[in-house]
């Protein structure tokens, strides 16, 4: 059964907004936990739009469940995950003018720097994913580079239109996974994912965690923190048993 991770950027988004002390991150966490989250993400961005060094410090610290840090191959990035060792790294890739990331990481067209930031992950003993798109190539880079998971974008299946354009984009993603399987890697999925849309992708064989923000986030305004969470995991076990 795909566990769920909870992406918690944007509630640390209206903190910044406002440039004060909430709503709090780490408070957010502990509600999603509360919840039933298997993981907590945080997004630690090169112009820390959103999460900020100390929310990643206090969450190491307090997060009962895995922490998954989502981060660009930058060394000095790189450094800070040295230092704290959150038990996963996602490698992503990040443009400052973006609104939300775009696309998966280019592993084989940066191999080198990926490589350099991976090694490094590697000798503290960190689990390493990259989140890439459901290309075969990008999966065989990753598994050459010894990491042990992908997060496969599902953007384009999130933002599909019609019917039959979805259904194609749900087709990539299952070859893609099924793809990465039998390279022996762990299958992850996440970006855009909603209560609408998120039980065909828990549904897809081998799918282990699926990582999610902006939807939780937005649910939760309305009915809590906890209870958001709740609802998402619901869909996901359901999914998990058809």
């Amino acid at each position: 059964m795909a566990t769920l991770g909870v992406n918690i950027d944007h509630v640390a988004t209206v903190r910044q907004a406002r440039r004060t002390v909430e709503p709090d991150p780490v408070w957010a966490a502990a509600l999603a936990e509360l919840g039933g989250a298997d993981v907590i993400t945080v997004h630690l961005r090169e112009d820390r739009r959103h999460i900020q060094d100390r929310d990643v410090r206090v969450l190491k610290q307090t997060v009962q469940v895995k922490l998954n840090l989502e981060m660009a191959a930058e060394q000095s990035i790189t450094d800070f995950a040295l230092e704290i060792l959150p038990q996963q790294a996602t490698l992503v890739p990040e443009k400052r003018q973006e609104v939300t990331t775009e696309g998966g990481l280019d592993v084989v067209g940066n191999l080198d720097r990926v490589r350099r930031c991976v090694d490094q992950l590697h000798q503290k003993g960190i689990v390493v994913s990259l989140f890439i798109d459901p290309s075969e190539k990008q999966i065989e880079a990753t598994k050459a580079l010894g990491c042990a998971a992908i997060e496969l974008h599902t953007g384009r299946y999130a933002d599909a239109i019609s019917p039959s354009e979805q259904d194609q984009e749900l087709a990539q993603l299952r070859r893609a996974g099924e793809f990465a399987r039998q390279c022996g890697l762990h299958l992850h999925f996440g970006h855009g994912l909603t209560y609408r849309n998120v039980q065909p992708v828990a549904a897809i064989p081998g799918a282990e965690e699926l990582n999610i923000g902006h939807s939780i986030v937005a649910r939760a305004v309305m009915v809590g923190f906890t209870q958001a969470v709740r609802e998402m995991r619901e869909l996901i076990v359901a999914a998990s048993h058809t």
